[in-house]
C-alpha cells in the first residue's frame, strides 16, 4: 500500500513538473483574459460610472492583476500573459519557437474573449477600453514611447528572471510595479499597453484595428531592444531565466 501511494505521489510530482501544452496555453489564455478584462474593464467602467474609479485605480489596476496573475500561473506557464515577452525569451534562446506559437495563439484569444465579455455588459462603451494615442502625439511617437515603455518592462522581467532569489512567483511584485507605474505617469500618452494582446482585443471589438498597428510594432520594438540591452547588463541567459520562462516546476 505504502509503496503504491508514493508511485502516486511520485506520479503526481511529474505530471506538476511538466504539465502538458494545453494546460500551459491554457494558463496564457485564462491570464491574459483577466488581464484585459481588468485593465480595458476599469477604462470602461472609469467612463461608465462618470468617474466612480479613480485615476490611479484605473492604472493601479493592471499592475495588480499581473502580480497575482505571476503568483497564481507561473508555475504552469511561466505567466508571459503577453506575446512580446514570449518573444523576449525567444530572442534570448530560453524558450523555442514553436511553443511560442501556442502562447501567442493563447494570449490573442484571451484578449478577443476578454473583449467579448466587456462587450455583453457594457455594448459599445467597450470602445473606452481599447488604448489609443492621445494629448495629440502622432503615430510615430506613439510607437516610440509604446517601445521605450516596453524596453523597461522587459528589462525587469529579465532582470528578475535572471537572478535565483526572484525566479518566478517572487518576480510578481517586480513586474506589477512596473506596469503600474508605466500606467501612471503615462497611460494618457498611448494607454501604456505594451503587451499587443491586451490592445488588439479591445480595438477588435471596439472597430478600431486601424491604430492597432502601433501596439505591435511599438511593443515588438522594445522587446528587440531590450533583449539586445540584456546581453550588455545582465549577459547571457542563465538556467534561471530558461525556468522562469516556462514555469519552475520542480
Amino acid at each position: 500500500m505504502a509503496k503504491m501511494a508514493a508511485i502516486t505521489r511520485t506520479d503526481a510530482d511529474e505530471q506538476r513538473e511538466h504539465p502538458s501544452e494545453l494546460r500551459r496555453a491554457s494558463a496564457e489564455f485564462v491570464g491574459t483574459f483577466f488581464l484585459t478584462f481588468i485593465a480595458a474593464g476599469a477604462d470602461i467602467v472609469h467612463y461608465a460610472s462618470q468617474g466612480e474609479i479613480l485615476q490611479s485605480s484605473r492604472y493601479l489596476a493592471p499592475g495588480f492583476v499581473i502580480a497575482a496573475m505571476i503568483w497564481s500561473l507561473s508555475n504552469v506557464s511561466g505567466a508571459h500573459l503577453n506575446p512580446v515577452v514570449t518573444l523576449s525569451f525567444v530572442l534570448r534562446r530560453t524558450f523555442p519557437g514553436w511553443r511560442a506559437v501556442w502562447y501567442w495563439i493563447a494570449q490573442f484569444a484571451g484578449g478577443i474573449v476578454a473583449g467579448v465579455v466587456l462587450l455583453m455588459f457594457f455594448g459599445q462603451d467597450v470602445v473606452q477600453g481599447a488604448t489609443k494615442p492621445g494629448l495629440g502625439i502622432t503615430s510615430g511617437q506613439a510607437v516610440a514611447w509604446e517601445a521605450i515603455l516596453t524596453v523597461l518592462l522587459v528589462l525587469v522581467i529579465i532582470g528578475t528572471a535572471d537572478a535565483e532569489a526572484v525566479v518566478g512567483k517572487n518576480a510578481a511584485l517586480a513586474v506589477g510595479l512596473t506596469v503600474a507605474l508605466c500606467g501612471l505617469f503615462s497611460s494618457p500618452v498611448t494607454g501604456a499597453s505594451m503587451n499587443p494582446a491586451r490592445s488588439f482585443g479591445p480595438q477588435l471589438i471596439a472597430g478600431m484595428t486601424r491604430i492597432s498597428w502601433i501596439y505591435f510594432l511599438g511593443p515588438a520594438l522594445g522587446a528587440v531592444g531590450a533583449c539586445g540591452l540584456s546581453y550588455l547588463l545582465f549577459g547571457r541567459p542563465k538556467l534561471a531565466e530558461r525556468d522562469a520562462a516556462h514555469g519552475k516546476h520542480a
